[in-house]
């Protein structure tokens, strides 16, 4: 992949992690707390995405993302992203697995405003980063 086709794809995938937090909002203000931590989720595994995309890293899962995203921007990475970070998106994974296939799982309001939070502040980061490296 070479470096220009890699931020044209990262920009694609911001674009759409922007696209999923205004729904995570959206929804959040509708009251559809289990949609609105899904949608804050993918919004963050989106960016992720496009940070992989300027590495060259493609992954298949979800897992895959936020394992190379620890891997490459945590561990290995300039200090940018932190391991408080990495825990922000391990825990949205987690409350978005609940939200999507617990049936008993009741999503609430501040839990559900807590991730949509995150989520805005994990894909600011994001694209903040990729700005800067371009």
């Amino acid at each position: 992949m070479d470096n220009e086709y890699s931020y044209v794809l990262a920009k694609v995938r911001m674009e759409r992690a922007i696209e999923l937090l205004a729904e995570s909002k959206d929804l959040l203000e509708k009251g559809s707390y289990k949609s609105a931590n899904n949608r804050a989720f993918y919004a963050i595994e989106k960016g992720i995405k496009a940070l992989l995309a300027i590495t060259g890293v493609e992954v298949l899962t979800h897992n895959g993302a936020l394992k190379q995203f620890n891997f490459e921007f945590v561990y290995k990475g300039d200090g940018t992203f932190s391991q408080d970070d990495y825990q922000i998106v391990a825990k949205a994974e987690r409350i978005r697995n609940a939200s999507d296939y617990d049936d008993f799982y009741i999503a609430g309001k501040e839990e559900a405003q807590q991730q949509v939070k995150n989520a805005e502040y994990i894909v600011k980061k994001i694209e903040t980063y990729i700005h800067e490296k371009r």
